[in-house]
């Protein structure tokens, strides 16, 4: 009797144990673990990117980009589970694309794993991810985007444009099978986001006055709030990618941390360099580089690789922000491109370079795999081409669904938030 309550007990206190013969058992670590990870990473978009946004525009746009970010939010979460998920995750249909079996999450149960979490947990998971790259999108186009040609440019661009890459590099597709390395999605989500960014803000054209006229944030309070909200759940992006509460989950969370304060340093000495002024908004701006370009990296590289991507990151977000971008004289209101679309490429280069064959299994050229940068390669130009060509496609068409793109001149002078929503961002 006594043998039998200790092995009782020992089961109570041990469900994770999987029996002999089993594939594959629910782990209750694991999937507590994810579940916090999966609430941290739906705080960056309605929250953190919102905050992070609506601070930089113009306190007449405020509302609006907010908006953005929000709706984008609740609107990729249905497109998702409807059919996005089957399409990224699906079994794989000729490198390219999942198939349909998982339409509206068929097939899965509360029973259903996925490795040692519930499937349905999975889909939940990835589905922030998803989420969080269209609003990124969004940062090139502020103040000057209807809010109708946002939404269906939303739902299709998600099915489209991100699902396809998803799973390329995730779902099993040809880069997987090549070997790219991408542990949370610096070419999934910041190279697909940064490069929609820069098309979008190529077509619709720049905001009125731009290069002529001071446009004031309405709030950096707000932005470095929404910064500290960002590398909040950053932790649970990263982190969490580990799919497990183990070694490369700790890992992940104390290299995300360090490349960001190292990048928000770099970035803030580079503008005290050349502008004469240490501000605020560099700072915040420096830790997102920071975190953009670790993204990919996070489960591959040791605290060495974290300095090096970190600090070369917030140098790189400066120039993209304030010489690339001046040189070129594109209108990219938010710098999606100069801080996402920059760092997501370098990133993924840079886990090409610094991958430690003890941290994640597979070594960089700094371990002697030089071909390994040359896959990371192909991963960056196939996502480039890719995101960029079919975000040209579905701009026109959602331009088309909407009768044009850009709201008129006189809601843009009057601004969004009342022109567009009938409300105001602040009452003072």
């Amino acid at each position: 009797m006594r043998r039998y309550l200790s092995r009782s007990l020992l089961l109570a206190l041990t469900p994770t144990v999987a029996l002999a013969g089993e594939s594959s058992k629910l782990n209750s670590g694991d999937t507590a673990w994810m579940l916090i990870a999966t609430a941290l990473v739906m705080l960056m978009t309605p929250a953190g990117l919102a905050l992070f946004y609506g601070g930089m525009v113009r306190s007449k746009n405020i509302l609006n980009t907010i908006g953005m970010s929000f709706l984008a939010y609740c609107i990729v979460s249905v497109v998702w589970v409807l059919w996005g998920y089957t399409l990224a995750f699906g079994p794989d249909v000729s490198g390219i694309i999942g198939n349909l079996d998982k339409l509206f999450l068929k097939g899965i149960t509360p029973e259903t794993l996925s490795g040692s979490i519930p499937e349905f947990l999975f889909v939940a998971f990835q589905g922030t991810f998803a989420a969080i790259t269209v609003a990124l999108a969004s940062g090139a186009v502020v103040e000057r985007l209807k809010f109708s040609t946002w939404l269906v440019f939303s739902v299709i661009w998600a099915t489209v444009v991100y699902a396809p890459i998803a799973h390329w590099v995730w779902g099993g597709g040809f880069l997987a099978h090549d070997g790219a390395l991408d542990f949370a999605g610096g070419t999934v989500v910041h190279i697909n986001a940064g490069i929609a960014g820069l098309v979008l803000a190529l077509l619709l054209g720049k905001r009125k006055g731009y290069g002529r006229t001071a446009f004031f944030p309405s709030s950096v309070v707000l932005t470095v709030l929404g910064a500290a909200l960002l590398w909040f759940g950053w932790f649970g992006f990263n982190a969490g990618s580990a799919l497990s509460a183990n070694g490369s989950a700790a890992t992940a969370l104390l290299v995300t941390n360090v490349a960001a304060s190292i990048a928000a340093i770099s970035w803030m000495v580079t503008e005290w360099i050349f502008l004469k002024k240490p501000t605020l908004l560099g700072a915040a701006s420096g830790a997102v580089a920071g975190l953009v370009a670790i993204t990919p990296a996070a489960g591959f590289v040791d605290v060495f690789g974290a300095l090096v991507i970190g600090l070369v990151s917030g140098i790189l977000g400066w120039f993209g922000v304030f010489v690339i971008k001046q040189k070129l004289g594109y209108d990219d209101s938010l710098d999606a491109f100069g801080v996402h679309g920059l760092n997501g490429i370098w990133g993924a280069i840079a886990t090409g370079i610094f991958a430690v064959k003890t941290i994640g299994g597979t070594p960089g050229v700094l371990e002697g795999n030089l071909p390994q940068l040359f896959i990371q390669i192909k991963a960056v130009v196939a996502t480039v081409v890719y995101s960029g060509v079919m975000t040209a496609v579905v701009y026109f068409i959602s331009s088309l669904i909407t009768g044009g793109a850009r709201v008129t001149e006189e809601e843009e002078i009057q601004g969004l938030d009342s022109a567009v929503h009938g409300e105001r961002g602040f009452n003072l």
